[in-house]
């Protein structure tokens, strides 16, 4: 048991090596394996040292090769497919098997040219492509051709040069490559090289045969044949003129296959306009899937729970995404393009299906919004309240005899005021979707803001006052507290501060202006005042912001006016409401 394990242990090694080695100079691997095959084609198939040369030479096209690495085990199907390559080699080798041998040999070879992005590496690829192109034409090709006309010395030129071409491709410049990468053949690109080539052998002589033609000129007349041919087809496939070539009809039937995306969009936007809820628009989305023709059926997961529709194939279709994990189950094996046809269809299913998610969300987000807003809005209602209290009990706490005329007058004034306020604010707390805004006489309600400021020495102005003009009041208190209360907490600051209040009405507008001598607004400050909430020492910020909303959602405007220093003035204007 040892022995054996150090014995595979050795061939391991030893294979590791040897394909270490190839990987490095894999150009004189190449160049060695077709070395071996010209010797043995120049000898003959009737030589039994070519037999054992073409051996070798599938010998080190296991070393070259892109379907094995050269780590992995060698499974019994390969091993017995390669069993079968070596004894074809030794008991049916003829002229027609090698001349088969090379045409699939310059496909490999022309798969490589197309997927070779190095400069060199890929004209290295072309260089081995003329060889094995004049090997089959000039030394194999003429050995099975009906009349041979390949002179002596023309043969012997060829079996002396063609090996001088391979050692010049050789000496071409190395460019890095990456070692691990797996080696790709272009397959279409190897098909079609190896079917032209065999219509340039199979058409040469049949030319041959019946139009009783040299070899030259029959081989000269069928490329010239076929080049025309290709010609025609390129020009067919992808035209110069402007008008539609056979390229993009034949990728509309791949990327269509019975059902257009647009169809597939189409029912898609229209589910999407019906159905609101994301998980019961994913739901009827996978029912609709599961109902093409080449559609079996369909799994789902999504973030609001998982389901099925139709019946599960061996053929499936995964699409896995941050929010949906979607399975198509076909009812035919899926080839690449219906393959890519289901995954882009499950790719539009679940940005539609993200799209509802984020509708629902945003809906959440604005209900909650509404809720903050409508909070905030009641805060600042309180605290303005609460302000005007404290006024109060500050004047009650100053005077020592609490039946004094000017304490009566002050309380009289303010506590119906602060009741109205206050029984309207819990009237919005009930009914918050409900327009809490009701109108109220100009006049009255200017003559109450009056009163209610009228011992801190703020200046009142009103022009253009008339009967029957109405404002909002419940905005316009609120706005007008937000405003005084800060202009006197500037003023606290700043002793000699002055507060003015202006009303103006005219030309069916009305506008209250609330204006102080501070400091000037910073910049930074009033490029988002009033737009979103900022932060400030002296506290202008969210209520403003909030002030700024409720006369936007009235038909109103609350703006900074002026912003100097002296005149920092804030204007609330919109339409007067008649009586």
């Amino acid at each position: 048991m040892q022995a054996g394990s150090l014995s595979t242990a050795g061939f391991t090694r030893v294979a590791d090596a040897v394909s270490g080695f190839s990987r490095r100079n894999w150009r004189l691997v190449v160049v060695a394996m077709f070395f071996l095959l010209h010797v043995a084609a120049v000898r003959g198939v009737a030589d039994d040292w070519a037999r054992a040369l073409l051996l070798a030479h599938l010998g080190l096209l296991l070393l070259w090769q892109p379907f094995l690495r050269g780590q992995d085990r060698v499974t019994l199907p390969q091993a017995a497919l390669i069993a079968v390559a070596a004894v074809a080699v030794m008991l049916w080798l003829g002229w027609w098997l090698l001349a088969f041998w090379v045409v699939m040999l310059a496909g490999f070879v022309a798969g490589r040219v197309y997927q070779q992005h190095a400069r060199w590496q890929r004209r290295f690829y072309m260089v081995v492509l003329v060889y094995l192109i004049a090997l089959l034409a000039v030394i194999i090709l003429p050995e099975i051709a009906p009349r041979r006309e390949i002179t002596a010395e023309v043969r012997t030129m060829f079996e002396y040069g063609l090996p001088v071409l391979l050692l010049l491709a050789v000496l071409f410049p190395t460019e890095p490559e990456a070692g691990d990468s797996p080696q790709v053949i272009d397959f279409f690109y190897s098909l079609f090289v190896m079917l032209v080539l065999s219509i340039v052998t199979l058409g040469s002589f049949t030319f041959m045969t019946l139009g009783r033609m040299a070899y030259l000129h029959a081989l000269t007349y069928t490329v010239f044949l076929i080049a025309a041919m290709v010609f025609v087809i390129g020009l067919a496939w992808d035209p110069r003129a402007g008008f539609t070539g056979l390229s993009v009809l034949f990728s509309r039937y791949l990327f269509s296959i019975g059902l257009p995306i647009e169809k597939w969009l189409y029912f898609l936007a229209e589910l999407s306009q019906i159905e609101r809820r994301p998980e019961r628009f994913l739901a009827e989305s996978v029912a609709g899937l599961a109902r093409l023709q080449w559609v079996a059926g369909a799994t789902w997961r999504g973030a609001h729970g998982q389901g099925e529709a139709g019946a599960r194939s061996p053929y499936a279709v995964e699409f896995e995404s941050r929010d949906l994990s979607l399975t198509i189950y076909s009812r035919y094996r899926t080839g690449p393009a219906l393959h890519w046809h289901l995954h882009v269809l499950g790719q539009l299913l679940a940005e539609f299906y993200v799209g509802k998610l984020r509708e629902e969300k945003l809906q959440e987000q604005s209900y909650l919004k509404a809720v903050h807003e409508t909070g905030a809005r009641m805060t600042h209602d309180v605290k303005n309240l609460l302000q005007s209290l404290n006024v109060l009990c500050a004047v009650a706490a100053r005077e020592h005899d609490g039946d004094s005329p000017e304490l009566q007058a002050l309380v009289r004034r303010q506590l119906p005021a602060i009741a109205q306020r206050l029984s309207e604010t819990l009237e919005k707390l009930e009914r918050p979707q409900a327009d809490g805004e009701k109108a109220a006489d100009v006049g009255a309600w200017w003559e109450a803001l009056s009163r209610q400021y009228r011992d801190d020495r703020v200046e009142f102005a009103a022009h253009g006052l008339r009967e029957g003009l109405q404002v909002p009041s419940t905005l316009f208190s609120s706005v007008a507290d937000n405003l005084l209360q800060n202009a006197l907490a500037k003023r606290r600051e700043d002793r000699a501060l002055r507060v003015r209040v202006a009303l103006e009405c005219g030309d069916g507008r009305i506008e209250l202006r609330v204006c102080d001598t501070g400091r000037v607004v910073p910049s930074e400050i009033a490029s988002k005042l009033l737009r979103a909430p900022v932060d400030s020492r002296t506290g202008l910020g969210i209520g403003l912001y909030q002030a700024a909303r409720q006369a936007e959602a009235a038909g109103f405007e609350l703006a900074l006016r002026g912003n100097r220093d002296g005149e920092v003035c804030f204007a609330l204007s919109g339409p007067t409401v008649s009586s």
